[in-house]
């Protein structure tokens, strides 16, 4: 069985759309992968009561409470590898989990680190995407599903989606329209990275 382990800091509508999938599509007859754990670093992030409605294992882990962002993810590290099996390394996928991982968290997860970035990467890395898209003018925004490494918002492109950005696009017009095709994209490059290992 491929364990998966979410990381989250909000809503989860992601982690939402993940579970949802794993389930519809059954992952664990076809793919022999789920969803065993739904991590956050904020204890009244919305997407936990989902996921414990859903009978996920759900754990939090206050990065406020580390002295440092090295210390943060050195116990976060140790809370997923809980759930590594022999020959099945757990895929890490972050789901608007709004911290930025040191290079030593994301080396020891190379290659089963995946990110979902709402602009269409190597474009607008970084916060505020959905307006500095607008502000430059462009006619196109979408979302990026991306293997995480030590540099912000790069590594591999694994999909994306593209969406219009129409004529009095507000910064959360925009963001609503990305949102609905990263809830259709992201489980779609979860599973065939899942095929590929």
């Amino acid at each position: 069985m491929k364990n998966i382990v979410i990381l989250i800091s909000g809503s989860g509508s992601n982690m939402a759309a993940i579970v949802q999938a794993a389930q519809r599509e059954r992952w664990a007859e076809h793919d022999g992968a789920k969803v065993v754990a739904v991590i956050s670093n904020k204890a009244d992030a919305r997407g936990l009561q989902f996921a414990s409605a859903e009978g996920i294992v759900t754990e939090v882990l206050d990065h406020k409470a580390y002295p440092s962002r090295e210390a943060f993810d050195a116990a976060l590290a140790q809370v997923i590898d809980r759930y590594d099996s022999p020959g099945q390394p757990v895929l890490v996928v972050l789901a608007g989990f709004m911290r930025i991982l040191t290079p030593g968290f994301v080396n020891r997860y190379t290659g089963r680190l995946v990110n979902i970035h709402p602009s269409l990467l190597p474009a607008f890395a970084g916060l505020h995407t959905h307006q500095r898209a607008i502000d430059a003018g462009c006619q196109v925004a979408g979302a990026t599903v991306h293997l995480v490494t030590a540099e912000l918002d790069h590594g591999p492109i694994l999909a994306q989606a593209v969406v219009p950005i129409l004529p009095g696009d507000t910064a959360d017009s925009l963001a609503a329209r990305v949102l609905t095709q990263e809830h259709l994209m992201y489980p779609r490059a979860i599973a065939q990275l899942l095929r590929q290992t």
